[in-house]
């Protein structure tokens, strides 16, 4: 069986067709604001690097705050069902998905087979998510790549109190102006997202290991800091967590296609 998955967020489009239970081929891009257009090139790529046609997809899911855009699609799900889907999928057992992505934070609670005990979700409050990073590497005049790794690299911890990004962003040049490294101010940066995201995961309730998905969980400085927050030793994160809710949509279109009449909806 050959099933997709498009997640179309805010920022960027990911599709994933999944064959027998595996990735076959993958396409991330920009979503602009031709959002169908962007999902059926991206799809179009996906369906390419696996060597099928669009016409052998059994199904297709669509997931993200875009999703209602895919007319094609044959059915939606929401990013909280189809990351939790993709965090069993990849360590089954898992119980504790933490997920961040450009605009949403979230954290969720499973009964350790993929289904959705309880959620908490950060979708108004920049500050709370990958945005954040790419404004506050901007105006200390760093790359993501640069700005995660200085954070590493600091040994001091500074408050930041500002509760959203414009706020936020006229505090860092305040740090700045005083004279703070700029190391430091990176880890206040992460270090503030991270305890928004840990307050999520407290009110599910923390159970068994913890998976981090999304763009965010490439962040070594925003990594090291959620593992302080949450006062665990290690986060399982997997080889491509930008793409979790793409490929938890593709399940879940095996799911929907396995259990439709002839396989097809």
């Amino acid at each position: 069986m050959i099933t997709a998955g498009i997640d179309v967020g805010s920022k960027n489009i990911k599709a994933v067709v999944l064959r027998d239970g595996r990735i076959a081929g993958e396409a991330v891009g920009s979503g602009g604001f031709e959002q169908l257009a962007r999902a059926t090139e991206l799809l179009k790529q996906a369906v390419r690097a696996a060597g099928c046609a669009t016409a052998d997809l059994t199904h297709i899911t669509a997931t993200g705050a875009g999703r209602t855009a895919v007319a094609f699609a044959h059915s939606t799900v929401t990013g909280v069902t189809a990351g939790a889907r993709a965090a069993n999928h990849l360590f089954p057992g898992a119980r504790t998905v933490v997920e961040v992505g450009a605009e949403e934070s979230r954290a969720v609670k499973t009964d350790g087979a993929g289904r959705v005990l309880d959620s908490a979700v950060n979708e108004k409050c920049a500050a709370g998510s990958g945005s954040f990073t790419e404004s506050m590497a901007r105006a200390l005049g760093m790359t993501l790549e640069e700005f995660a790794v200085r954070s590493t690299q600091s040994t001091a911890r500074i408050p930041m109190n500002a509760q959203c990004t414009v706020f936020a962003e006229s505090e860092v040049v305040n740090l700045i102006h005083s004279g703070v490294d700029p190391k430091d101010i990176a880890r206040a940066v992460h270090d503030a997202i991270a305890s928004r995201v840990a307050a999520m995961v407290r009110r599910v309730k923390l159970e068994g290991e913890v998976v981090l998905l999304g763009g965010m969980a490439r962040n070594p400085g925003f990594v090291k800091c959620l593992k302080e927050n949450l006062e665990v030793e290690t986060l399982l994160i997997p080889d491509r967590p930008e793409l979790a809710d793409a490929l938890g949509a593709a399940l879940v279109a095996a799911d929907r296609a396995g259990a439709a009449p002839g396989g097809r909806p």
